[in-house]
Formats: C-alpha cells, structure tokens, sequence
C-alpha cells in the first residue's frame, strides 16, 4: 500500500469498478485475476483489513439506496458491502451511511465505516446523469412529475395503465409514459401484459418516497409571515382553516401543525404553516386569517408555489384542509428544528413505507 494512499482495494475488481477507483484521490487499486478459489475482495488501510462484496453503480439516488441497503440486510453476518458509483447524491449518502453501507465515488465521496476502520471524505456535489437514449436528462420527480408521483404513492397496490395515470394525476399522457420508464429504469415498477392492456405495478415505494422527496422542489414560492393570537396551536391551524374555507381560499396547513393532525406524537408546533393557492394574494390571505403580516415574532407562514403543486392530494382532517401525508414528510424534512426525526415518525406511523 502506497503511504500516501488512504485506503487501498485489493481483488478481482469489475473493470467499471476499476476504472471508477483509479480515479479516486487517495485510493490505491491493487487488481488481482479471479479465481475459482479465491474471489475476495479486500479494503485495507493502515493494518486493518475487511473482506468485501463490492456493487457498481453509475449514479446513485436515494431510489438505488435504499435498493442496495436492502440488499446489505441480507448478507451473511460478518459480511460487509462496498458500493462504487461514478456519482451518489447527498440523501443516498445519507441512506447508506445509516444501512452500513460503505460508498467510494468518483466525485470523491468516501464514506467507510467498518469495525475498526473509519474513513470520510467529502467529493464534489452530484448532478443527474443523462439518459442513454436521448443525452437528455431522466424526467425529475417534480412539478406535474412530482403530482404523479404522489398519485403513485397515494394508491401503491394498483396496477396502472399510462392512460389512467394521467387521468389521476392531470398530466398528459406522454408525461406518465415518461414518468414510467424512469421509474422502470430504476428497478421501482413491474411492467405486466403487452400493448393497450399493459399495466404498471409500484414495487418498491419505500424507494420511490426517498428518491421523491430527494427531487422534489417547489418553483416560485412566496411567503408572507405574520402573527394572529391564539390559545395553542391546535386550535391555531383549526381557525385558521375555517376562515381561508370561509373566504373560498383554497389552502392545506402543512409541517408539524399538519402532520400534528395525524400523528399526535407531534407536540413541538412553534409555526403553523399553510400552504395557499396563487391565485389569490397574500396580503389578501392575511387579511382573511384575521392576522397581522410581520417581519420577526411571527407563528404563521402562508406559503404559495407555481402550479399549487403543495394542495394536491389535500385531505380534510377535522374539518381542517391538511396537506397530504406525502407533502407532510416533505416539508417536515426541510424544518431545520426536529424535522427529519418528526419525519421518520410520520413515515413509520402514518404513511407505513
């Protein structure tokens, strides 16, 4: 092993595998023919060595994550995974690093942590990979994408034709086409029948909620803060449903005021957040929830996005407008406060994949 090298991979290598970790700063590749009696792979550095199973992937989302951390539950106890991928995104990282996964990209992430050896270092940020056919990139599960992709996940069991996809989601038919193949590409979907009979089965929405949630981004959002004096935030979200309802503004109360509405583990409600449609603006808004727009020492944020893409799926819950639980998990996830971990409950008692 070079002394300047930070850990060094030893074994039959894949050549794509190869090629990937010859390119890896501080990665010393020691490639060695495959044999019927010795087919190990092995990753050292300083003098501590692990036997692995190395998995090559070109690109790596939060969907080939949670595929790969599936696949490391079933291994053989004592048995380690190594994933080498030409790019992996910042919530797959995440996915593996909590699976046991261990990760070496080209972009020059290392993320090891076996017993005994621990190795971090940071690559450069990764971007979509072009598709094969066209040189252009996949379609990207957001906007309508995005809508369908919630209508996917709202009925998981359901065999899909692309005709009733569109239907559901209010997108066109090409658009749902598209939207499948991507999702067939990933390993998320079971193609079944042939010609106008074809249908489409979700197989894995654990995967097609993460790698949702990884690329779903709101296109033009305003936001209006203000303040209006209630006795808790419970009944917060209640009054100012009713007075948005009563005013015809469509609306959806979202982060934990909403998730609170299905998951009473959630007590922590500092803002109540509302989503609202764009037609309407906002300082209309807040004048119709009886509030006072503020610049600081506020407890409501009204929130509009291009397409009111944040009301789709919108479910009364105690005659209170609630975001779905899909965009709930969403949002909850960029609260800087205990988001993520309100998230992960919501996730695992609400939405259950």
């Amino acid at each position: 092993m070079n002394k300047n090298d930070l850990v060094n991979i030893q074994g039959p290598l894949e050549r794509e595998a190869l090629r990937i970790l010859q390119g890896v700063p501080r990665v010393g590749v020691e490639p060695t023919p495959a044999t019927k009696r010795r087919r190990d792979i092995v990753v050292r550095a300083g003098d501590v060595t692990h036997v692995v199973e190395v998995k090559t992937q070109r690109v790596t989302n939060a969907s080939a994550a949670r595929q790969y951390a599936a696949y490391a539950e079933g291994l053989p106890e004592g048995t380690h995974l190594l994933l080498v991928a030409r790019t992996t995104t910042a919530e797959a990282l995440q996915i593996l690093e909590e699976a046991g996964v261990a990760v070496i990209d080209a972009t020059g992430n290392i993320r090891i942590e076996l017993p005994g050896l621990f190795l971090w270092t940071e690559g450069r940020r990764a971007t979509p990979a072009p598709t094969a056919a066209t040189g252009a990139p996949p379609v990207r599960l957001m906007g309508k994408a995005g809508v369908a992709t919630q209508v996917l996940l709202a009925d998981p069991e359901r065999h899909w034709q692309v005709r009733d996809l569109a239907e559901a989601a209010g997108v066109s038919v090409g658009l749902a086409h598209r939207l499948f193949t991507r999702l067939e590409r990933e390993g998320l979907i079971q193609v079944e029948g042939a010609g106008p009979q074809r249908t489409r089965l979700l197989t894995n929405p654990t995967a097609l909620l993460d790698l949702w949630a990884e690329e779903m981004r709101d296109r033009g959002v305003h936001q209006a803060r203000a303040f209006r004096l209630a006795r808790d935030p419970i009944t917060q979200a209640q009054t100012l449903s009713e007075l948005l309802t009563k005013a015809k503004i469509e609306h959806a109360v979202t982060g934990a005021a909403g998730a609170a509405r299905l998951a009473p583990f959630i007590t922590a409600i500092p803002i109540t957040e509302v989503w609202v449609t764009e037609t309407v603006a906002l300082d209309d808004v807040v004048d119709a929830a009886r509030a006072e727009q503020v610049a600081d020492g506020h407890n409501i944020v009204l929130k509009q996005a291009v397409g009111d893409t944040p009301l789709v799926l919108r479910q009364s819950v105690g005659d209170v407008w609630t975001a779905n639980p899909f965009r709930l998990f969403l949002d909850l996830r960029q609260d800087p406060r205990r988001g993520r971990e309100q998230a992960d409950q919501l996730r695992e008692e609400v939405i259950g994949f």
